[in-house]
This record gives C-alpha cells, sequence and structure tokens, in this order.
C-alpha cells in the first residue's frame, strides 16, 4: 500500500474533532472515528501525494510507524472512506 495512489473518497466529509476526526459515507451511512490527529493529516495529504509513503512524511509520521498507519488506511480502504486515485492501480 505504501507505494500505492490514494485519495479521500469523494462521498466522505470529515468533520474534526478533539481526538481527531470523524469521518462520515454519505453513500453507505458509515461512520468511523478517526482517533489520532496524524492519521487525519495522512488521510487528507492522500489527493496531494505521489503515493502513501509520501503522505506519511508529509503528515511527520516516524517510519517506525508506517506499517501500524498502512493498516489503518487498509481499514478505511474496505469501508470505502479512501479510495485508489483514478488512474493509478491499488
Amino acid at each position: 500500500m505504501l507505494d500505492q495512489a490514494w485519495q479521500l473518497s469523494p462521498s466522505v466529509a470529515l468533520r474534526p474533532e478533539p481526538f481527531g476526526a470523524l469521518a462520515y459515507h454519505f453513500g453507505n451511512r458509515r461512520l468511523t472515528f478517526l482517533r489520532r490527529p496524524e492519521l487525519v493529516s495522512v488521510v487528507k495529504a492522500l489527493g496531494g501525494c505521489d503515493d502513501v509513503r509520501a503522505a506519511l512524511v508529509e503528515a511527520g509520521v516516524p517510519e517506525p510507524h508506517w506499517a501500524a498507519y498502512a493498516s489503518a488506511l487498509e481499514s478505511l480502504a474496505k469501508a470505502d472512506m479512501i479510495r485508489p486515485r483514478e488512474g493509478a492501480s491499488a
């Protein structure tokens, strides 16, 4: 996943919260808690970065934590909160 291009699903809205953010999917009505502000930063950075690795760097996530963030992003992908960027393979 680290070398793939992703973006926030167009059907998802993020609402900032003190703990991170709420992500609401208007299509499937799923509500997801993003419990770390750093994860919110990564999700927001995805659309403007070449790949997940670049988004992690931009958000300031230390490299030893990348596997945990990749796992969290995989969960968000399964819930259709994030999706592969058009024209990119995932």
